[in-house]
């Protein structure tokens, strides 16, 4: 298999669109306000609550729900909105590789400038003395961390970011560089997110090292004996 390596990459990205969806929402309103105030055009493709809030503040001419984008509904319970090839050929694709361009014409499909994420609150779930083992399971993120580690490797001409602390930096950027974001911001930014999924996983792999299989058995009372 040959990997794509590249010799051309753009020191300064304009963001135009943002794919965005947080658990935690602290500065949302903030952070959506100030970019479209950067850039009236931006456009932000979001889901469940996250669509929901972003809704509240600016309405629906800058919003688009990721499941009309996508074309696919979200799976019951939300376990599946954002695990889509329209999604991850948006923020996977690089901006000087011809093949990756055809393929994003063939679908129409868009390359994402920011992703916006953070994660299921696992770790502060699994602290409560009274937290079982399903109750761990069922707050593992799955796609918040496939799109921000997506994105992070793309650095080459994507923004991730994982932390509400970053928005208002991100935003000064922004404003002092006429709507762009730099390569270096952007390589900090990837450090940054994989640091961030890195230590998701090991809390993950810290609960169920410790939880025996005698209290996991305790949770399913159904299904095949």
């Amino acid at each position: 298999m040959a990997l794509n390596i590249v010799s051309r990459v753009d020191q300064q990205i304009k963001i135009e669109k943002v794919l965005i969806s947080l658990s935690n929402k602290e500065g949302l309103e903030t952070f959506v306000k100030s970019l479209l105030a950067i850039n009236s055009k931006m456009t932000f493709y979001s889901t469940g609550g996250t669509y929901s809030s972003i809704k509240e503040l600016i309405g629906t001419d800058n919003l688009i729900q990721v499941s009309d984008y996508t074309g696919q509904p979200e799976m019951q319970g939300g376990l599946v909105k954002t695990l889509d090839f329209k999604i991850y050929m948006g923020l996977l694709s690089e901006t000087y590789n011809e093949a990756h361009q055809k393929d994003l014409e063939r679908i129409g499909a868009i390359n994402f400038d920011l992703v916006a994420v953070n994660l299921y609150p696992f770790r502060e779930t699994v602290k409560s003395p009274d937290c079982t083992v399903e109750m761990g399971r069922t707050n593992i993120d799955i796609g918040g961390p496939s799109m921000l580690r997506a994105s992070a490797k793309n650095f080459l001409r994507v923004l991730s970011v994982c932390d509400p602390s970053d928005y208002e930096k991100i935003i000064e950027e922004l404003k002092n560089n006429k709507g762009k974001i730099s390569l270096e911001t952007r390589f900090a930014m990837a450090e940054k997110t994989f640091s961030h999924t890195a230590e998701y996983d090991k809390n993950i792999s810290d609960f169920f090292r410790k939880a025996a299989i005698e209290d996991m058995k305790t949770c399913y009372t159904g299904g095949e004996k």
